[in-house]
């Protein structure tokens, strides 16, 4: 079982930066992929960025490529996401997630941590 926590979303103008975390409880977050997702207003939830359980490989959607960068600290149970850049299309609710399934799947959710970027 693992349980995650995101924090450090919140309002920003374009062009800013914000840096997410996401704390995991459990014994098996060393050896689980981790994943951010995010849902904006009115649509699917989307894949944004994922990285495999050594953290290396990273791999992004196409609309967050050169400007996320997504990393683990194994030691402190915690995988990040550092958004620059930011548009205002990037306001969403961010979820992490963890044991990533596929582009939609995953077998953990946190609760999920508002970012909103204004013009």
């Amino acid at each position: 079982q693992v349980q995650l926590v995101e924090s450090g979303g919140g309002l920003v103008q374009a062009g800013a930066s914000l840096n997410l975390s996401c704390a995991a409880s459990g014994r098996t977050f060393s050896s689980t992929t981790m994943g951010w997702f995010r849902q904006a207003p009115g649509k699917e939830r989307e894949f944004v960025a994922i990285i495999d359980r050594r953290g290396s490989n990273p791999y992004y959607a196409d609309s967050v490529k050169g400007r996320f960068t997504i990393s683990r600290d194994n030691a402190k149970n915690t995988v990040y996401l550092q958004m620059n850049s930011l548009k205002p299309e990037d306001t969403a609710v961010y979820y992490c997630a963890a044991s990533i399934l596929s582009m939609t799947r995953a077998d953990y959710w946190g609760q999920g941590t508002q970012v909103a970027v204004s013009s």
